[in-house]
């Protein structure tokens, strides 16, 4: 049988942490920043974490499961 691949937007767009969970970048950050304020941009910034309902997807396209 054939290797089984990474998807290469989800290797591009995801990092695994020492405890197993999943990191992502935040949307809306790219451009059209001048209508949106400080607070907004700083916390858009920051990493979050995958959300439980898209961890099962996410984790088949990285073949970690």
């Amino acid at each position: 049988m054939p290797k089984v691949k990474t998807k290469s937007s989800a290797k591009k767009r995801f990092v695994l942490t020492g405890t197993g969970k999943i990191k992502r970048k935040h949307a809306f950050k790219s451009h059209i920043l001048t209508k949106k304020s400080k607070k907004r941009k700083r916390n858009l910034t920051h990493f979050g974490e995958v959300h439980h309902a898209d961890l099962s997807n996410i984790k088949l396209q990285l073949n970690l499961k």
